[in-house]
C-alpha cells in the first residue's frame, strides 16, 4: 500500500505510530533536527568558516518490535511502504559489508543493497536512496545479533524535502540511533518518569559515525555538516572538514520560509568559483568578509549563551544584512529571495538566504517581544508570496529519545504540518 496525503489524518498516523495497544514499553520514539546555515554558504567551499544550527524542525522514528518475521520500513512523506523477510534477509551472504572498511558504503556495495532490497526500476531515486540507507544501517547494525530482529519502523518529517535542510540527514540520524540502542549496541537513556533524554557523548559520536555512513549512501560524499548538526543540535562550526561545537548557544527565533523557487547547488558553486577567476581582487574580499561576518556571530553567539542582551540582536539583524548584500554580489541571490527581505524589512525585520541561494529558503530573525500579531502578518504576507513559512527556532537539541507519551503534542504538530 502507498500512502497518499489524504490518508493522513490524525486517526490513520495514531494507528500507524501504534497508539492505542502498542506494547509501550517496547517503543522506540527517536527524534533530530534539520538545519539551517546562519552565515558561511559558499565562502566555506574556499576555506572559510560556516556556522550550521540546528533548526527545531524535526524528523521522528518511532521503532517497534514485532514477531511477525518481517522488517517494515514506512515513509508516508514520500509514499514508501517497504517490507522485506527476515528469514530472507537472514539467508543473505552479508559478507559484503565487510568489504575495505567495513563502514564505508562503496559504489559496488550500494549496487549489491539494489539487489537485495527488490526495488523496481522505476522506483524514484528519492525513495530508491531512502530505501538503500535504511538497509544498509539496518544489516550493518544488527547483523551482529544472532537473529536479525523483526520491526516496524515509521518515520515522517516536519522538514520539507530537498529544501537543503538536512532532511536526509535527520533520517539518518534517527535510523541509527534507534537501531543501535535496539540492538542493544547503545543503552536506552530513557529513565523512568523522563520524557525525553539524550545519550552520552561517546554514545552520539557512534550515532554521528553510523549517520554519516548512512549519508554517503544517499549523497555519495557529502561534509558530514548536517549529520553532525542533527546529533549534537546546537550551533556547529565548519572549516576545512573540522566541525567544533560552539558553547551554550542561545535558542533564537526565526521564521523560516521556502520561497519554493528550485535551485541546483552545484551551478550556484561553480558560479561563485567563475566570479572569483574571474574577479579575484573583488570576490576574494567578498568572502574574506563573510568569513568575518560568520566569527563576528560565532563570538555575538556565545556572548549572548551567557547573557543576552538587546543590543546583541541588533548586532545579529546587521550581520544578517551585510552577509545577504554579500551573497547577492556573489551572484547567489534571486528575485524571490529579494522579495522575502522585502516584505520583512517592511515590517523592521531581517532576513538571508540559507544554503546554495537561486531561491530556496531563507530566515528571517524574530528579536524577543516581538508582539505574535505582527508575526502572524508577517507570516501572512510571505505566504501571499506563494511562499511557505513556519515560526520555528535555531540552536534546538539535537537527536533525542521520548517516551511514549511525551510525544503527543509534537506528533499532532506534525501532523497539522502534513
Amino acid at each position: 500500500m502507498v500512502l497518499t496525503s489524504g490518508d493522513l489524518c490524525s486517526s490513520h498516523w495514531l494507528s500507524l505510530l501504534g497508539f492505542p495497544g502498542a506494547m509501550l514499553s517496547e517503543v522506540l520514539l527517536v527524534s533530530a533536527p534539520g538545519k539551517v546555515i546562519l552565515h558561511g554558504e559558499h565562502a566555506v567551499v574556499h576555506g572559510k568558516v560556516a556556522l550550521a544550527v540546528a533548526l527545531n524542525l524535526r524528523t521522528f522514528l518511532r521503532l517497534q518490535p514485532h514477531s511477525n518475521g518481517k522488517v517494515d520500513l514506512s515513509l508516508p512523506n514520500i509514499g514508501i511502504k517497504w517490507a522485506w523477510d527476515v528469514a530472507r534477509l537472514q539467508l543473505l551472504d552479508t559478507s559484503f559489508l565487510e568489504q575495505g572498511d567495513a563502514t564505508t558504503p562503496t559504489p559496488e556495495l550500494v549496487e549489491k543493497l539494489k539487489e537485495v532490497a527488490g526495488l523496481p526500476d522505476d522506483c524514484a531515486v528519492t525513495e530508491s536512496l531512502a530505501v538503500l540507507a535504511f538497509l544498509y544501517l539496518y544489516l550493518s547494525i544488527c547483523r551482529k545479533q544472532r537473529a536479525l530482529p523483526s520491526l516496524d519502523i515509521v518515520v515522517w518529517s516536519e522538514l520539507p524535502h530537498g529544501a537543503g535542510l538536512g532532511s536526509s540527514a535527520a533520517y539518518s540520524v534517527c535510523l541509527a540511533a534507534a537501531l543501535l540502542t535496539v540492538c542493544e549496541e547503545i543503552p536506552n537513556p530513557l529513565k523512568d518518569g523522563d520524557r525525553v533524554n539524550r545519550w552520552t557523548k561517546e554514545d552520539l559520536e557512534l550515532i554521528n559515525n553510523w549517520a554519516f555512513q548512512g549519508e554517503r549512501v544517499i549523497h555519495g560524499n557529502p561534509s558530514g555538516v548536517d549529520n553532525a548538526v542533527s546529533t549534537w543540535g546546537g550551533a556547529l562550526r565548519y572549516q576545512q572538514g573540522k566541525i567544533s561545537s560552539l558553547k551554550r548557544p542561545p535558542a533564537l527565533q526565526i521564521l523560516l520560509t521556502n520561497t519554493k523557487v528550485p535551485r541546483n547547488t552545484r551551478t550556484l558553486v561553480a558560479g561563485v568559483r567563475n566570479r572569483l577567476l574571474k574577479f579575484p581582487e573583488i570576490v576574494a574580499p567578498l568572502l574574506t568578509s563573510i568569513d568575518a561576518i560568520s566569527l563576528e556571530c560565532e563570538r555575538v553567539l556565545g556572548e549572548m549563551g551567557e547573557a543576552p542582551a538587546p543590543e546583541q540582536y541588533l548586532v545579529l539583524e546587521e550581520l544578517i544584512d551585510m552577509n545577504q548584500h554579500h551573497l547577492n554580489a556573489l551572484g547567489v541571490g534571486h528575485a524571490s529571495l529579494d522579495q522575502l527581505c522585502q516584505v520583512t524589512r517592511a515590517r523592521g525585520l531581517h532576513s538571508k538566504l540559507t544554503g546554495a541561494g537561486g531561491g530556496g529558503c531563507g530566515i528571517t530573525l524574530l528579536k524577543p517581544g516581538l508582539e505574535q500579531p505582527e508575526v502572524e502578518a508577517t507570516k501572512q504576507a510571505l505566504t501571499s508570496c506563494g511562499f511557505d513559512c513556519w515560526e520555528t527556532s535555531i540552536g534546538a537539541p539535537g537527536v533525542s529519545i521520548h517516551s511514549a507519551t511525551s510525544l503527543d503534542s509534537r506528533v499532532q504538530q506534525a501532523l497539522d504540518g502534513l
